[in-house]
């Protein structure tokens, strides 16, 4: 069977080290089925975190604030992170997916509307990836970001939404909304909050969902 190789992405505050920590019991009996290939953002090497801050109307400066709100903001840093990717990617890759927690999960849908569906990579369609994990996820509150997903071709793919019933960081229903972008999203919810969570039942339905993902790409 193909093993998946899958890019993992961190948390705001969050670092490759901390998401792997975070997955341990996740990713326990995935090993046999995918190589989690954990990264930290660029902006660790510089003494910053997060992919981005998230630099709103109401205030003059970016401040520490992933954009999890609703209000409309500019994301600063992003130009640096998606240069990071695509030099990921093609330094590192290829990717058979993505996953992603919290900021990292928003991250993950952005990713999703950049990708080339045909796997003909050009400069507007720049990533091949075929499904996509999402943890936390949320909607991208950057006018200039959030017109990505309105590439709805690019959102018919395989994809897995976790999503905490008692998420006070990141309400459960941005989540869901997020999945709503997805063709046939699968959403698995626990009763957490924002963790990446282990539950027998949520890593028995990751299983089956890398399993089929995996004998489709043999």
């Amino acid at each position: 069977m193909t093993e998946l190789r899958i890019l993992c992405l961190h948390g705001y505050q969050g670092s490759a080290s901390i998401l792997r920590e975070q997955t341990r019991g996740f990713a326990q009996g995935l090993e046999r089925l995918a190589d989690f290939v954990y990264v930290d953002a660029p902006t660790l090497a510089l003494g910053d975190f997060g992919w981005w801050h998230a630099k709103r109307q109401a205030t003059p400066f970016a401040l520490p604030d992933p954009g999890v709100a609703s209000s409309i903001a500019r994301y600063e840093g992003w130009s640096r992170t998606l240069d990071w990717v695509l030099s990921t990617f093609e330094r590192e890759g290829p990717f058979d997916g993505v996953f992603g927690f919290s900021q990292g999960a928003a991250l993950t849908a952005l990713l999703v509307g950049l990708r080339s569906p045909d796997q003909m990579l050009m400069t507007r369609k720049p990533l091949g990836f075929g499904f996509a994990i999402m943890v936390g996820g949320f909607w991208a509150s950057d006018p200039e970001l959030a017109r990505l997903y309105k590439a709805k071709q690019n959102y018919e793919i395989p994809s897995v939404h976790i999503v905490g019933r008692s998420d006070s960081i990141v309400p459960s229903q941005n989540s869901r909304s997020i999945a709503a972008l997805f063709q046939d999203p699968l959403v698995l919810e626990h009763g957490g909050g924002h963790i990446v969570a282990s539950t027998p039942e949520i890593r028995e339905k990751v299983a089956e969902f890398l399993q089929r993902r995996a004998t489709l790409a043999e």
